[in-house]
């Protein structure tokens, strides 16, 4: 991986407590930039095209996030790659479990990278 800190966009739900415990929890890493958004039209910060045109990665919670960028900016050139974290919405903002669940999703996703 370059010196040059990979941008990941954190999506969820509404943008209240997964994406934006991902985003607590990266925020100070040296190896990436990182901001959250949600796909509900009740989101604290709903995804946008600009959110996906400056990310390199987005990591969504659960598929049907995927499914909803996809919906709605599918048509968009130069979407980033999208994977899913595959964690469910049942945990609190910054629960122990839910920044472990995270911690061990994105260690994976930067650790794959790294080897390309």
């Amino acid at each position: 991986m370059s010196d040059v800190p990979l941008r990941i966009l954190f999506v969820c739900g509404k943008n209240l407590r997964r994406s934006p415990t991902a985003e607590a929890v990266y925020r100070n890493d040296p190896r990436v930039e990182v901001r959250s958004a949600g796909v509900s039209e009740k989101s604290k910060h709903r995804v946008t095209e600009k959110d996906l045109a400056w990310a390199e990665l987005v990591l969504v919670m659960e598929r049907k996030h995927k499914a909803r960028i996809l919906e709605a900016f599918g048509g968009l050139e130069n979407l980033p790659r999208i994977e899913s974290l595959e964690i469910p919405d049942e945990f609190e903002f910054m629960e122990e479990e839910l920044v472990e669940l995270i911690r061990g999703g994105v260690e994976d996703f930067l650790s794959a990278l790294n080897e390309q």
